[in-house]
């Protein structure tokens, strides 16, 4: 006796169930993500209704809690009020219980009052989705039953882990503790993996957090971010509009001087101007790491005990912890090179933290940081400042 309306082998029930997951990350990354929070992009009524839909059968997510969370998540990252940092609560939690963390946030009327303004407030929201949301994830539960039999049950359970694991947890954890960085916000966002496919694009974390309001997160030539695919095919269809990607970067290599357009590009490309600082002074820094480890600092032998030194790369020394920020601060004073390479990247960040100045006066600290970074003594610095004054301010939004 067929207990099913549906017949499958084994790969069909697989296919299913991953076909149905895909959907949520795609709606989540879309919708809530890209849409929603951050505004990167429109959608047509049809398609931004479609994914509310969708959202409220596969995961009872309510559009303003998450929206709130995760702006609320952008203004404090990595503070004590930021809702899920690894930094914060440990990896293991935001990992495993990441789905909680938002639960709990979600209670904070404050959050929702401050980071929800703009999303859906019409009858339908009011009175089902944000209302009955375990009603829609019921209802898959019934239909996987129907469909596919007693292993429907099986399916359903994996469609309501599949969010709270992946985008929950691996982004909000994995994508604040592991991985690779093309740019140096303020930080410890990653990239993941280059290839943003099962988590629909939101595997490029690193690249979101420098341009946040970028409805495309892939950012160099061989990073691939499946979300973005989406998003071009609603754009050729007339179902999304794409408001803002992250601009092009462009140099001149005829300047030698900082006028205003390199203020400009530098300033809009600041995350990229710093991690670029810190590749290219950090041989410089690990040479002197390493001199430092033959015994000027008491306990540098310990191949670990200078890391947070690698910190001043990319990163404000007030973020540390204060046994690291001491030994940090006991390194700096021990080498010249140590505190010339971080002072010079203070004065750096310093330049787009000004905001009273006048742009002719920032031009002019530009001017002057290249003037010292090449009168330092320090090879690396010297010609990163001879890089810097080529960024140019003729740039465009990214195809």
């Amino acid at each position: 006796m067929q207990l099913s309306v549906l017949d499958l082998p084994w790969w069909g029930l697989v296919l299913v169930t991953l076909g149905s997951t895909h959907v949520t990350i795609a709606a989540v990354t879309i919708f809530l993500h890209r849409h929603q929070a951050h505004r990167a992009l429109e959608l047509h009524p049809v398609a931004s209704h479609l994914f509310r839909f969708w959202l409220w059968l596969t995961t009872g997510m309510v559009t303003r809690e998450w929206t709130a969370i995760h702006r609320k998540h952008h203004a404090n990252c990595e503070s004590s009020e930021d809702p899920h940092s690894p930094q914060i609560h440990g990896i293991r939690k935001v990992l495993f219980e990441g789905t909680e963390l938002y639960r709990m946030e979600a209670r904070n009327a404050a959050t929702l009052e401050k980071y929800g303004h703009g999303t859906p407030d019409d009858w339908i929201e009011r009175k089902l989705y944000a209302r009955h949301t375990r009603l829609g994830i019921g209802l898959v539960l019934g239909i996987d039953i129907v469909l596919f039999g007693p292993i429907g049950l099986s399916m359903w359970a994996v469609q309501m882990l599949w969010i709270p694991f992946f985008a929950a947890g691996v982004i909000n954890g994995v994508g604040h503790y592991w991985g690779y960085r093309n740019f140096a916000p303020n930080d410890s966002s990653s990239n993941v993996v280059p290839w943003g496919i099962l988590i629909g694009g939101e595997e490029l974390h690193n690249n979101h957090h420098a341009y946040v309001t970028s409805a495309r997160l892939s950012s160099k030539w061989w990073e691939f971010d499946i979300g973005w695919m989406y998003i071009r095919i609603l754009e050729m269809i007339h179902l999304a509009k794409v408001r803002k990607v992250a601009p092009r970067i462009r140099y001149d290599t005829s300047k030698t001087r900082c006028d205003t357009g390199t203020l400009q590009a530098v300033i809009t490309h600041r995350y990229d101007v710093l991690a670029k600082f810190a590749r290219s002074v950090r041989p410089t820094a690990v040479a002197e790491v390493l001199s430092l480890r033959a015994g000027a600092i008491p306990g540098s032998r310990d191949s670990k005990a200078l890391d947070p030194v690698n910190y001043l790369l990319q990163r404000d020394a007030r973020e540390l912890p204060e046994k690291e920020r001491a030994v940090l601060q006991q390194a700096l004073h021990s080498s010249t090179v140590l505190s010339t390479i971080y002072s010079m990247r203070q004065d750096l960040t310093a330049v787009w933290s000004r905001s009273a100045a006048s742009k002719e006066q920032l031009v002019k600290q530009l001017e002057d940081w290249c003037r010292r970074a090449e009168e330092s003594g320090i090879g690396a610095l010297r010609e990163f400042s001879r890089a810097l004054r080529r960024y140019d301010s003729l740039t465009g939004d990214m195809p």
